[in-house]
Formats: structure tokens, sequence, C-alpha cells
């Protein structure tokens, strides 16, 4: 079966007639410009837009479908140029009982059941014209809502100190969904984590792993992707994937080494210093103080079952890179000349030989694509909202500020 590169969590900036959607995202991250960008550029064949249930970007959706620019694709999506297959998703905040905040993506393979659920949402919140709102909800019932408009439920960065299932509302998801978990067949990792880490907690040895990208602006689309296997570019062959169903899976996970994420360790909110010691880390090894943001590996090494890894049989590789972008060195320019001699820049990460790269923007660049590839180019660890650094010995610390 034919592989596909998939992003499944961008976000809108604004809609076409200018509207706010996600309020810290680019203005021009519209719905149309990321499609654009994902076919022309990212070479991402698979986008998930998580910003759909906003009634502007529901009546962008169908400007672009009467223009014949989205094609309703079979199976579900929208296909823009024969390009690439948008797929219909929108982020909601649910919170529990207890007070726990979480976020989650709600899929669909039709822009009628989005419409639909849209309505329904609005009942629940204040504002549905804008990203990732608060629905007052506890989780399971955002996946009822879901499932009674056919769609598909996704915890979103699941280990986040802020707003997530295992960052902020429970040790274990199973307590959050109830019978419900049974009914999810995946999570997002988020920036912060990988599968190492994730494969600690016994209870997601049944769930495919997502790395999606999260992106707020054009470039960063694609920052973390997947790689499934589908007979088609297609919701239902995608949910397909998700399942593990007919011969259908994700095959790959490409993302940032967890270090570069903003919140991997635990950092101190009086005095700054993030942890380097040994995980679980909760009090600050600088100053003393409590008051600090909890590290994703702390967390994980808190609440885990398992000392190490156990990855299911089923797990997906997981492979560390680094946007080109943030690659030091790589501006503007030479990101431009990249991709302009490669096609996309999956071509210029996964494909291009050391050699090649040398030819078109100097050897010492191409040694750094390549360290990136191979995951090899020294990093400090992130946390507290601060993402991590690469460290060359060309250029000391660089620190990675639009990741």
């Amino acid at each position: 079966m034919p592989l596909f590169a998939c992003d499944l969590h961008v976000h809108i900036g604004r809609s076409a007639s200018g509207r706010a959607v996600k309020i810290t995202a680019a203005r021009d991250l519209t719905f149309e410009n990321i499609a654009i960008e994902c076919a022309q550029r990212k070479g991402i064949e698979i986008v998930g837009i998580v910003d759909c249930a906003s009634p502007t970007v529901i009546a962008d959706i169908e400007t672009l479908v009467e223009r014949g620019e989205m094609v309703p694709q079979p199976g579900g999506g929208l296909r823009y140029r024969q390009a690439v297959t948008v797929i219909l998703g929108a982020e909601f905040e649910t919170r529990e009982e207890g007070g726990g905040l979480s976020h989650h993506v709600s899929y669909f393979a039709t822009l009628e059941e989005l419409a639909a659920f849209s309505e329904a949402m609005g009942r629940h919140v204040t504002n549905r014209q804008l990203s990732s709102q608060q629905c007052g909800l506890p989780a399971r019932e955002l996946l009822a809502i879901t499932e009674a408009h056919h769609g598909l439920l996704v915890p979103a960065h699941c280990f986040t100190p802020h707003k997530s299932i295992y960052g902020a509302c429970a040790r274990r998801a199973a307590d959050v969904f109830g019978d419900g978990w049974e009914r999810i067949p995946a999570i997002e990792l988020g920036l912060s984590a990988d599968s190492f880490l994730a494969d600690r907690i016994g209870e997601l040895a049944t769930r495919t792993f997502l790395s999606n990208s999260d992106a707020h602006s054009l470039p960063r689309i694609g920052r973390e992707y997947n790689i499934v296997e589908l007979q088609a570019p297609s919701f239902e062959e995608l949910s397909m994937a998700l399942w593990r169903k007919g011969g259908r899976r994700l095959v790959a996970n490409f993302g940032l080494d967890p270090r570069l994420g903003k919140y991997h360790r635990t950092c101190c909110q009086d005095c700054g210093f993030i942890a380097v010691g040994p995980p679980p880390v909760f009090v600050c090894e600088r100053c003393g103080s409590w008051n600090v943001t909890a590290g994703v590996l702390d967390r994980i090494t808190a609440i885990a079952d398992y000392p190490e890894p156990k990855p299911p049989a089923h797990r997906a590789p997981y492979h560390y890179q680094v946007p080109l972008q943030f690659v030091p060195g790589v501006g503007a320019v030479t990101l431009n000349k990249l991709i302009n001699a490669f096609g996309s820049e999956m071509a210029v990460l996964h494909k291009a030989t050391m050699q090649e790269l040398g030819q078109t923007v100097g050897a010492k660049i191409a040694r750094l694509i390549v360290l990136a590839r191979e995951g090899k180019l020294p990093l400090q660890a992130g946390g507290g909202g601060h993402y991590g650094k690469a460290v060359t010995e060309d250029t000391g610390q660089v620190s990675l500020p639009g990741l």
C-alpha cells in the first residue's frame, strides 16, 4: 500500500475574511494557505486542520468547495488540487470535576458532520468563532458528542503540564474517559514527549501514537508528522490506520527530540532554573522553590508503570528530527534554495544525500542537516515554556526561537 506523510494538528490564525480564529497563530495561517503550504513546500499529503468548527472557517470551506478548489474525497476528507487531503478537525478544552483541564481534537469525515458538531458544541461554548474554546464538559461527554456526529476523538499533547490528560487531569486516561477509553484509538504525544517515554505507561500499549506539529504558523507545519500506510488518503482509511485494521497502519513517527520541547524538564518559576538532575524533579535544584512547572519527563517518570519503555509489537519506530528552519545556519534564503533544489522539506530532510546537500548549500550546513536527521545534534533540554537548544561546535549554543 502507498505511504503518506500526515500532520494532524495544524491551527488556523485567521479566516479568509480576516476574522481571528486562533489569537496566538499567524495571520496568514488560513484554511487555504495551509493546504497550499502542505502541497507546494512541505510535502505533507494529509493534514488535519483543528479549527474547522469555527463558523467563519466553515464558510471558507464551503466557498472553496463551491469553487471546486476543495473536492470531497471518497471515504471522507477534502482533496485540494489532487495534492493534499484535508481532514476536518476541531479542538476543544474540557474540564473534569476536580478542575483538571485537557485538550482534545475531534475529526470528521464530511463538512456536514463537522457543521452539525459545531452547532451542537455551540450550546457549550461562549464563542464558537475562536479556537480551543473551553466547553465546560468533562472529556467523556465531549467524546459522546463527537461519536454522536460520527467523529473520532484523539487526546491532544497528552503529557504537557497545562491542559492535557496526563499532565493536568489524572495519572491514567481510563480514569477520565471511563468505558470510553476503549473507543479512542490514538493519542497525540506532544513536542516534549516521544514514544519511548509514553511506552512506560501500560494502558497506552494498545494505542497508536501520533506525532503532530500543533503548528501556529505556516513554517511550523510538519515539524512533527507521521507516515501512514493507506489504500487512499481519506478519513476512512486514516481511521483504519489508527485502529490498525485491514493492513492500514502508522509505520513511523517523525518528531522533535523531546529535549527541544518547551516542557521537557521541570522549570522553576522563581529563578528560571531548568532541572538537570535525575527525574523526577519537582523542587528547584538551584533555589529550593516548590513553585515549579513540572516537566514532561519528570511527570512521566513519577506516574510510569515501567522504569524503561515496553513497546508493543505494533509500535512504529520514532525518528528524531530538527526541522530545517531550526538547523543552525539555515535561514529563509537557504531554506528556499533547498526546497527549490529538492522539491519539498520532506525530500531535504530524508532523501537528499550529504553530497547533494553540500552541492546546494555547502559542506558545513549539509553536515548539520545530516546530524539533525540522525538525531546527533547535541541538545540542552527545555522547560517551563522555553524551548530546548541545539549546541554545535561551530556556533556554540543556538536557541531555536521559532520552534
